[in-house]
């Protein structure tokens, strides 16, 4: 019963093999016919590739004269065969039997060493009709193919029809239309039909093809040289409308239909074909200012997507599209980048459940139908009811059109265009796919450049920021950058927060001069020294005038601007020094804003030794501390005060309770010619208020034990249990005992408690770090202090303090 079972199965898809062959020639006699007739091998035998090659005249050869699936290339398969050679081809030909090789018999031949693929199998088949030729089947199956599968390669070969040839042979009476041009000279025939559509005298007519390209019109050169020149031509029908110049009038539209035939045995490859009169057919006006518009579209379109929506926006109303998918071609890969409608209901089934994302990506060879279009380089369009791959079919079940995007002698791209009712697309909308498709490849291949290098650009430009803004005890910081649009250039805007001892942050914003490598280089060392000497402790002119200085030193010609402001979180009180930047812009509880009005000094780099004066800040809770760059108020003819106007206005209209969308909603209004950084922070106060107590500790026999009465009493009034307070009282003997042996100068000592974590710092002279012994022996007098001090503490560690260093340890209580 199986075995019955089975051998019905094969049958019924024999029969649907002979069915559907049947119904492709009993129907009109179409230019698609034989590739029709080839897909039924992908469908019915499982066929990867199929093509068809017929006798090349006098050539020699038997050239490939259609094909379905997959590229040949990939299995290394040629263009033509010598017809007395020994390969598949030539042998099933002349036998008139068919020829198999498995993956075995493929491995020594030529086809499998120039294969990019794996293991393959061949399927030869005679033709026995119109002069015979050959039937090529090739399936990446291990098994290759199976008695079903050969049977219906069978049923295709007796239906497959060979083209006759589109002008006559070497040395044969031309047709009218007709013209043949050999490929390596240039010089091309041409029936006297064809020369009276160029308006040329047939007797001083030189045979040069330059004399006919002569006389078209310049904008359509570039599509007809696609055509006509040999390094972008492979085996296959060509078709293109273009114009001719006449003396008077309008130009004329004419139709080129022509096939490329390969040469051999000494002879070289010939393009032949006809030439028509197509201006009956055409409305030069609209569809040339169609082309017009999408040319001008698309000499602005920036990236991708830009270039997407101006092909979406030229095609699909003239004509009258359902849906467009436009791809780029990456590899063997496409990837979708602009679908409309972009609803995905609007999408056949398959797109939305296989393809991943709003940016889908497909293989070709899951697509034989729109690989071979992309393989050909041509525009291909099947009427309602063809038989193609799911992915396809229901992208356009009324007709579906597929315009490969030609750039630089290679596709770049796909654009899918389908209609839901039948459509018949007419020479008209031919002509238009024509003319639009080597504008929109080359804007795609121009676009994707720009896309890849403005990422690069701006990943290289975010490693030069920080990459997340600290956590800060009482306040809340939110920063943006957006880099230029305008070009490719790196921008020297920058921005830092950095948390300070003694509940204190500093806030900066600067703009290096220009946009360029150097530019960003310096943005990234002007934000590295200006950490470095605020986390020193230098007071904020100090550090100020220390990047100045260094920035003097470097001896480059660019100059930079910055803001600096030093807040402390306790009593919002801060501290700002400008040099040559914006001042702060500060956004009271009560919504009114404010222009901190901060005398400043001449940006950084200008003067070696100049001054830069601080100005004191008040910030209550509630409060919004904004500093900007130029590129966020300044804009071209206006004043930058009235910039900083505007800003100050928008800033007053946001809600600072959510200060990440108040960010945004300022970043609104920016010029995308300039970089923009943008600093905000909102201060609330500390919810609980330190309590600090300072001693200075002076170089007497008894400061040890002066301290440590200090510290007891302060601990008494602090309310700190005896048991915490022993261990506070270990380490402070111990850290100021260090500080008074390995140093000189003044020693300070400071308490501060927050909460259940009491912090005890001492502050020295000396720049040297203690050291933590990596061993003591029973008989050392000395070197446990700093063992000590880890042993009792949570967390200890060193901070440069001006010229000094402040020792520090923090002690949880209630323990």
């Amino acid at each position: 019963m199986v075995g019955e079972s089975a051998a019905a199965g094969r049958g019924t898809r024999i029969r649907r093999a002979e069915s559907a062959l049947r119904a492709i020639t009993s129907g009109p006699d179409t230019a698609d016919r034989l590739r029709r007739v080839l897909e039924q091998a992908l469908v019915f035998a499982g066929a990867s590739f199929a093509g068809v090659y017929a006798p090349g005249g006098d050539t020699g050869l038997l050239c490939l004269v259609e094909s379905a699936g997959v590229p040949g290339s990939l299995y290394g398969l040629r263009e033509g065969y010598p017809v007395s050679g020994h390969s598949p081809v030539a042998d099933a030909h002349r036998d008139g039997r068919p020829v198999r090789l498995g993956p075995g018999d493929v491995a020594g031949r030529a086809e499998s060493r120039r294969a990019p693929c794996g293991e393959f199998s061949l399927e030869a088949l005679p033709v026995r009709r119109d002069g015979g030729g050959c039937l090529l089947a090739v399936t990446e199956d291990p098994g290759g193919f199976g008695p079903d599968a050969r049977a219906c390669l069978e049923r295709i070969a007796e239906a497959v029809t060979c083209p006759a040839p589109a002008a006559a042979a070497e040395g044969g009476e031309l047709a009218p239309h007709a013209f043949r041009l050999a490929v390596d000279t240039g010089r091309v025939e041409a029936g006297h039909a064809v020369l009276d559509l160029f308006g040329l005298d047939p007797d001083r007519f030189d045979g040069r093809v330059e004399t006919l390209l002569g006389q078209t019109v310049p904008e359509d050169l570039p599509s007809l040289m696609s055509v006509v020149e040999a390094d972008h031509m492979s085996i296959g029908d060509r078709e293109l409308e273009f114009r001719v110049l006449r003396p008077a009038g309008p130009p004329r539209w004419v139709r080129l239909s022509g096939r490329l035939l390969p040469g051999g045995r000494g002879l070289p490859a010939r393009f032949a074909g006809t030439v028509a009169d197509a201006t009956s057919l055409r409305s030069d006006v609209t569809d040339v200012a169609r082309v017009q518009r999408l040319a001008a579209a698309l000499a602005t379109a920036g990236t991708v997507r830009d270039v997407g929506r101006a092909v979406v926006a030229a095609l699909r109303g003239p004509l009258r599209a359902d849906r467009i998918a436009l791809a780029e071609l990456e590899n063997d890969r496409l990837v979708v980048t602009v679908l409309d409608p972009p609803e995905p209901e609007a999408w056949p089934e398959v797109w939305r459940s296989q393809w991943r994302t709003e940016w889908p990506d497909a293989p070709v060879r899951a697509m034989p139908a729109l690989a071979a279009a992309l393989r050909g380089g041509r525009t291909r369009i099947w009427p309602a009811g063809s038989a193609l791959e799911p992915a396809l079919a229901d992208v356009g079940p009324g007709g579906l059109a597929a315009l490969p995007l030609p750039a630089g002698g290679r596709v770049a791209g796909v654009c899918l265009i389908g209609w839901d009712t039948p459509h018949d697309v007419g020479p008209d909308e031919r002509a238009l796919l024509t003319a639009s498709a080597g504008l929109a490849g080359q804007a795609l291949t121009r676009a994707h450049a720009f896309d890849a290098e403005h990422e690069l650009v701006g990943m290289l430009q975010r490693q030069l920021l920080p990459r997340r803004l600290p956590d800060l005890p009482g306040a809340l910081a939110v920063a943006r950058y957006l880099p230029s649009t305008a070009g490719l250039e790196l921008g020297g805007d920058w921005y830092d927060v950095i948390p300070l001892p003694d509940q204190h942050v500093a806030l900066v914003i600067g703009d290096v001069q220009g946009h360029s490598a150097a530019a960003a280089t310096l943005m990234g060392q002007m934000r590295t020294a200006l950490r470095a000497y605020a986390v020193e402790g230098h007071p904020p002119d100090v550090v100020v005038s220390h990047a100045n200085r260094l920035l003097a030193d470097m001896g480059t010609d660019l100059f930079a601007t910055c803001a600096y402001v030093d807040l402390g979180l306790e009593e919002g009180a801060a501290w700002c020094v400008r040099a040559g930047h914006l001042p702060p812009v500060l956004r009271h509880p009560d919504g009114t804003t404010e222009i901190a009005e901060v005398p400043g000094g001449p940006p950084l780099g200008v003067v070696a030794r100049a001054d830069f004066p601080m100005s004191p800040l008040r910030l209550r809770p509630g409060t919004v501390l904004a500093l900007t760059t130029d590129g966020l108020v300044e804009t071209p003819g206006t004043d930058i005060d009235d910039g900083i106007d505007r800003f100050a206005r928008a800033l007053a209209a946001c809600d600072p309770a959510h200060l990440g969308p108040v960010a945004d909603s300022l970043l609104g209004s920016a010029r995308r010619s300039d970089d923009v950084a943008l600093l905000l922070l909102r201060y609330d106060g500390l919810a609980v208020r330190p309590l600090r107590e300072t001693w200075t500790v002076w170089r007497v026999p008894e400061a040890v034990r002066h301290a440590r009465r200090f510290t007891r009493r302060t601990l008494r009034s602090w309310g700190v249990g005896r048991g915490d307070a022993d261990a506070v009282l270990l380490a402070v003997s111990e850290l100021v005992t260090n500080a008074l042996v390995h140093t000189d100068g003044q020693v300070r000592l400071d308490l501060t408690l927050v909460g259940a974590r009491l912090r005890v710092t001492v502050t020295d002279a000396s720049p040297r770090t203690p050291v933590k012994p990596t061993g003591i022996g029973w008989e050392a007098t000395g070197g446990r202090g700093v063992l000590l001090v880890e042993a009792v503490s949570a967390a200890w560690g060193t901070l440069p303090a001006g010229g000094g260093k402040q020792v520090w340890c923090e002690i949880p209580l209630g323990r």
